[in-house]
């Protein structure tokens, strides 16, 4: 996929941060971690170029997915995955 030539701005880019959170909830809800994680950091990424009144405009139920309910399993606390599983010998 090409890069973007223009950095979103307003409600482009609202609507960007909003579709990045359903997109990992989606990954979530099918238990793909690997992918839920690298969306949810993008989205977080772009989350926090917003300003207040701009995150005011994001759903309620997005933002607490994104800032909470995430942070149980994603957060920097908690042990890394693992890249492959080792044979039992």
């Amino acid at each position: 996929m090409a890069k973007q030539e223009k950095p979103l701005m307003g409600e482009a880019l609202v609507k960007e941060v909003c579709r990045r959170i359903r997109v990992a909830r989606s990954y979530w809800d099918a238990h793909n971690n690997a992918a839920c994680r690298g969306e949810r950091e993008r989205a977080l990424a772009l989350y926090d170029t917003l300003t207040q009144e701009q995150k005011e405009k994001i759903p309620q139920q997005l933002r607490v997915w994104l800032r909470y309910r995430s942070e149980k399993c994603f957060s920097a606390h908690r042990t890394p995955p693992k890249s492959k599983r080792q044979p039992k010998i």
